[in-house]
């Protein structure tokens, strides 16, 4: 029996760690089914040994049936909200009451993190083990979900032993936000709109109704994770700053934001509230604002709390992604590929300092299973430059005279009968020389990030068009200063302009040449593997669905839409066309011996001679890939301050880590 219990324990030690690794890291070290494998030969042993099972076993994350309600948990020290904070004078009024309150010879700095959309729970560790999980509430009492949070396996069951004399504590109350990642929301709501269920609102809904399930085996269907910013009551465990909590946190096994910050003044608390709102779009999770809370705890202990939060901590709120308006009418646009796109025409509203008044609905599909509807009161959301969109109708607030839209059978345009081919859930009009496609196929190919012909805007676009002067984009290249100055309020100067501004980009790259055909679900990321993938566009074109199937990242759907496109004739002779027009790219083989052609880099950190989309383009533009995350692909960590655990993690991977000075003069060496 000794031999079993050992093997138990062992099985259980390398279960949490790789769970660790895989969930909280994000660095696994073994393969799933070697994990996997691990995890049945403890769940055959306790089923043998029941006896032997503990409430901090990997295997107890779901195990618990239905319950009937939810228990009430009051809350040792209650979890206040944060007051709130809109602009840089409330953050400066913050700074001057704390000051005041905490006496002229109070030292401190403050931290700074993103404040995760989501539900606030709080964690309660016994002797390093997971007892009681609860929500919020009303700040003193909330539900008790701890069922539904051991299905969460981002949230250990029971804490790490940290390195060195320091002790696990006896008693750990730690507070965090559960939330949802965009990606995972997404794919939630599509399946709930195609069971025929009312969609999510937003991810914070969605984590809000996955993890008050009265069923834990729903909750854990739905993948959730979290995040540590602070603690209720601690017993048997020392920090004197808001920055050893959250290294101890981290030490114990718990999920801290990596966008943690440590700031000197409220100067720069402030810049990095504001470059948190700036990169908010890149970040895999919702965030709403940034909090500030000042370092030191006997500041803190000083400064005390109101009645519902505490003064040493503000949210700083970002603008809101989300808004609520009405549809006045829903028409139709068509764009360069055919596809018919269903447009919402909305009241005014302005989303994140933008003023929308269009959202798109995707398809019919989309508006039929979210039952959309003309003059609907709707939620509209707009994240970073993506199109804003209608997410779902509010029906409570119907009056009868909403009315059901149907897509058109024939293009608004042309009046060409529409068309719906297999497997695709938008419906298309198959005439290439409908007005809308041929404008649509024109403002791609001038495009930044296609040919990128400075000056052709829709306005000179369409005149080319319904003047005559062009029919297809390789009539560019044939247009003289004269044909210009026939448009309607352009002179001399501008008209010369835009002839050199056409002649220029006739040298570009490769790259960009294939991106600017307009070839089907090749962007310009697919168009730059391409480009590294076939030596010229003859190579190209005569590529078979098996050849470009044996290039990395090249799927079945993007295969078969470069060969249909290369297979038209129509295509084919545009192509022609405009190389005949002295269309020539530029190599796009790596220099020898270069450091930057084709290197995958990743940014973290904040930099201070530039802004880190700048940094971005930069690579992009030196011939490198950008990359999101840290992995074994890539080459390059740039890494500015406060770089989280990215840096971390490159370490133990043995990538190059550039600092920032490092990172400009190995650009500057390429340019060289």
């Amino acid at each position: 029996m000794k031999d079993i219990q050992n093997e138990i324990e062992d099985l259980r030690d390398k279960i949490r760690y790789h769970g660790h690794r895989y969930y909280v890291l994000d660095d696994p070290v073994i393969s799933d089914a070697e994990y996997d494998r691990l995890f049945l030969r403890l769940s055959e042993l306790e089923e043998k040994h029941p006896e032997l099972a503990t409430p901090d076993s990997p295997t107890r994350r779901i195990g618990a049936g239905p319950q009937e309600s939810f228990l009430e948990v009051v809350h040792t020290l209650p979890m206040l909200s944060l007051e709130n904070a809109f602009s840089d004078r409330d953050i400066r009024d913050f700074e001057a009451r704390i000051k005041g309150l905490a006496g002229d010879d109070s030292v401190f700095d403050y931290t700074v993190e993103p404040k995760i959309d989501g539900l606030a729970v709080e964690l309660v560790y016994e002797k390093g083990i997971l007892s009681v999980a609860s929500t919020r509430g009303d700040g003193f009492t909330g539900e008790d979900v701890t069922h539904n949070v051991r299905t969460i396996m981002t949230i250990p069951l029971s804490l790490t032993k940290p390195a060195g004399n320091i002790p696990v504590p006896e008693l750990l109350e730690v507070r965090g936000e559960v939330y949802m990642e965009k990606g995972a929301f997404e794919k939630l709501n599509r399946s709930r709109v195609n069971e025929g269920l009312p969609a999510f609102a937003n991810p914070r809904n969605a984590a809000a109704g996955s993890l008050r399930q009265l069923d834990p085996r729903v909750t854990a269907k739905r993948p959730m994770k979290m995040f540590c910013y602070g603690a209720g009551d601690v017993r048997g465990a020392r920090f004197s700053t808001q920055q050893e909590l959250m290294s101890l946190l981290q030490q114990l096994g718990l999920r801290v934001n990596e966008h943690f910050k440590v700031c000197g003044d409220i100067r720069e608390a402030m810049e990095y509230c504001h470059y948190l709102e700036e990169i908010r779009s890149q970040f895999p999770y919702e965030i709403d604002g940034a909090v500030i809370k000042v370092n030191q705890v006997s500041v803190q202990a000083r400064l005390g709390s109101k009645s519902r939060s505490p003064r040493w901590a503000l949210a700083y709120k970002f603008r809101p992604n989300q808004e609520t308006t009405r549809i006045l009418r829903i028409d139709v646009q068509v764009g360069r590929t055919g596809a018919l796109t269903p447009v919402a025409h909305l009241e005014p509203v302005e989303i994140g300092g933008v003023l929308v008044k269009r959202a798109t609905l995707h398809n019919q599909d989309e508006i039929r299973k979210k039952d959309i509807r003309e003059l609907d009161t709707v939620i509209v959301q707009r994240a970073g430059d993506v199109i804003p969109e209608v997410v779902k109708a509010i029906k409570e607030k119907r009056n009868g005279s909403e009315m059901i839209f149907t897509m058109p059978s024939l293009c608004p345009v042309c009046g060409t009968g529409v068309v719906k081919r297999q497997g695709e859930a938008v419906l298309r009009c198959p005439n290439p020389n409908c007005p809308a496609q041929v404008r649509g196929a024109f403002r791609h190919f001038v495009s930044k990030g296609a040919m990128d012909i400075d000056g052709l805007g829709d306005r000179i676009i369409t005149q080319l068009i319904e003047k005559g002067l062009v029919n297809e984009v390789a009539d560019l290249y044939s247009l003289s200063t004269e044909d210009i100055l026939k448009l309607d309020k352009t002179g001399e100067k501008s008209a010369g302009n835009l002839i050199n501004a056409i002649r220029k980009s006739r040298k570009t790259t490769f790259a960009r040449f294939i991106y600017a055909l307009g070839i089907r679900h090749v962007g310009e990321y697919i168009a730059g593997i391409l480009a590294d993938s076939f030596r010229d566009v003859e190579a190209l074109e005569q590529a078979t669905e098996e050849d470009l199937l044996k290039i990395g990242q090249i799927g079945p759907q993007i295969a078969e839409s470069i060969v249909s496109w290369f297979s038209d004739e129509f295509n084919r002779r545009q192509v022609k066309r405009l190389t005949d027009a002295g269309v020539e790219f530029e190599s796009t083989a790596p220099r020898q011996g270069s450091s930057v052609e084709g290197r995958v880099f990743v940014i973290t950190g904040t930099l201070s001679s530039m802004k880190r989309s700048e940094a971005g383009d930069l690579i992009i533009k030196s011939g490198g890939r950008l990359a999101a995350q840290v992995s074994g692909s890539t080459d390059y960590l740039v890494a500015g301050e406060s770089p989280g655990s990215k840096l971390e993690k490159a370490r133990a991977l043995d990538i190059s880590i550039l600092n920032e000075d490092e990172f400009i003069k190995l650009l500057r060496k390429e340019r060289e």
